[in-house]
């Protein structure tokens, strides 16, 4: 049987909060069938029907109810979904970041949501190439504005700055004006449909773009980008800063899950295979959603009876899906543990242990000088250090509130 420890600490990063039962699965299976398993295609998901964006205020209204209802849904995958699949499209979501505030349609993020799940598993090419032509991206970035009489450069210094290279990766200033002209012409709406080219629009001229001369489409301005090389290097060190930890990779490391890493899911592979990965333990701080799915999973908190806690408690925590706060995603690290979100961690945790009664019976039932390990099973915790384990102590003839001090103590907020 493989070390428990091992496989939590592996099932902790691929995935949304592991249970117990899952864990001791994974340690009886052993790690290179655990990964199999993990990080196998998920099922195809299938997002509401939301309906078409109207403009007016009853459309603004109708876009409000839809942006919920395809949040409601994509909370509640996250909760049932057991594999890295979830993670993956989140992990997408955060560095292709694009919000419904912006975008006003539902529809157009499930849409983007379905092109980050249909490609983010393989290797980036396609994935670039559709996300050019995404209309959710397109609207967020402004490139509908991005005309041959008035270049607008948004989406091709993100592209390159933010989603493919890296900041001041070898491209220039010359560089972003140039794929701005790439890209002129793209037109999306918001009532749906397809992103369309209008060639009215479109500057057809020779350009110079990362030291080729000649015409490019989109399609070959996608190419040049995969194939640059500072864009593997580039997702190895975004993909550590979420799996891994919250400091960058060194060389020797980058260069293994770049020679390794044909697809993501194989740099995935390969990053939490690789000899540094064991060190990674307690370097990573969960983002509010991780945080949130996990404990929910944890805890057998059902969904829908538990919804507004939920989607409560990440509007506090503050991170929710579908609405990132700028192109450049969400903050990460130490930004998650401030004094107020400690105490909305603390609010939530509470919510949610009244919402366990299941939970809170097996804690009760433990002896009491076992349940500080109980807990440590229950949250997936390798152990508790003597400062946390000294406050849990003192709440250990109180199973509910045990719960609750858990689930906001350092060591679950820091795996």
């Amino acid at each position: 049987m493989t070390d428990r420890s091992t496989v939590s600490h592996l099932l902790r990063r691929l995935t949304f909060g592991p249970t117990a039962a899952e864990v001791d699965a994974a340690a009886r299976a052993g790690v290179p069938a655990t990964l199999d398993k993990v990080l196998a295609p998920a099922g195809r998901a299938t997002p509401p029907e939301v309906g078409a964006f109207r403009p007016g205020k009853e459309g603004r209204d109708d876009a409000r109810r839809q942006a919920t209802a395809a949040l409601e849904w994509w909370v509640g995958r996250m909760i049932t979904e057991a594999g890295a699949a979830e993670k993956l499209t989140f992990f997408w979501h955060g560095h292709w970041a694009t919000s419904v505030r912006k975008v006003r349609s539902a529809a157009l993020m499930l849409d983007q949501q379905a092109t980050l799940r249909r490609y983010g598993a393989g290797g980036t090419g396609p994935l670039v190439r559709a996300m050019l032509r995404d209309p959710a991206l397109i609207i967020w970035l402004d490139g509908q504005r991005n005309t041959r009489r008035a270049p607008n450069e948004n989406l091709a210094r993100e592209l390159m700055e933010l989603f493919t290279l890296g900041v001041g990766a070898g491209y220039t200033e010359a560089d972003v004006k140039a794929g701005a002209r790439v890209l002129t012409g793209w037109r999306a709406e918001r009532t749906g449909g397809p992103a369309t080219l209008v060639a009215r629009r479109h500057d057809p001229s020779p350009v110079t773009l990362l030291g080729r001369t000649g015409t490019f489409d989109t399609d070959a301005y996608a190419d040049l980008l995969v194939a640059h090389p500072a864009h593997l290097p580039f997702l190895a060190g975004r993909l550590w800063a979420r799996y891994g930890a919250d400091t960058a990779p060194d060389a020797a490391t980058t260069a293994r899950l770049v020679a390794r890493g044909a697809s993501t899911v194989a740099m995935l592979r390969a990053l939490v295979s690789d000899p540094s990965f064991v060190d990674t333990r307690g370097r990573l701080v969960k983002q509010p959603v991780e945080w949130m799915v996990g404990a929910v999973r944890q805890l057998g908190v059902d969904p829908k009876r538990g919804r507004a806690r939920i989607l409560g408690g990440l509007r506090a925590l503050g991170q929710v899906p579908f609405r990132p706060p700028s192109v450049g995603g969400w903050p990460a690290g130490t930004a998650w543990l401030t004094t107020s979100s400690t105490r909305d961690r603390l609010a939530s945790g509470r919510a949610l242990a009244a919402l366990a009664p299941e939970a809170v019976d097996g804690l009760a039932g433990a002896a009491r000088t076992d349940r500080l390990d109980a807990l440590a099973r229950l949250l997936v915790v390798d152990g508790w250090t003597a400062r946390t384990r000294a406050v849990l102590a003192g709440a250990a003839d109180d199973p509910r509130l045990l719960l609750t001090l858990g689930l906001a103590s350092p060591e679950y907020a820091v795996h």
